[in-house]
């Protein structure tokens, strides 16, 4: 039988692929966060700059770089309070066969990540 994955796998799996971007981008990472909705996930020096990043696994049909604008213009304003940049990450993530279909143990995926957007 197949096994989706839960939402606290997909959310590390997003995890995984946004830190390793993250870090072959150069950033060094001061705290993790890797409950779901608890943001922001990363917090990361790079260029002596503070970055949060907040990363969200998205499901198909789902568009993964549209956001709730709400939340990041939070995150945005509690960044400035420390001379932080703001990030969003949404992975788009999908079972390779079918889209349709959730993203299960057994099956490769599909991934969708546009990279880091900037909450300005």
């Amino acid at each position: 039988m197949l096994t989706p994955l839960s939402e606290q796998e997909l959310h590390q799996l997003a995890m995984n692929i946004v830190g390793k971007e993250m870090e072959e981008l150069g950033y060094e990472f001061l705290s993790i966060n890797s409950k779901p909705k608890k943001d922001p996930q990363f917090v990361a020096l790079k260029d002596k700059f503070l970055h949060f990043v907040v990363v969200r696994a998205v499901t198909y049909p789902a568009n993964p770089v549209h956001y709730d604008e709400k939340l990041l213009h939070m995150m945005r304003d509690h960044g400035k309070k420390y001379k932080a940049r703001t990030y969003y990450a949404g992975v788009g993530l999908a079972n390779s066969r079918n889209y349709e279909m959730p993203v299960h143990h057994q099956d490769d995926y599909v991934v969708n990540f546009a990279g880091l957007i900037e909450i300005k």
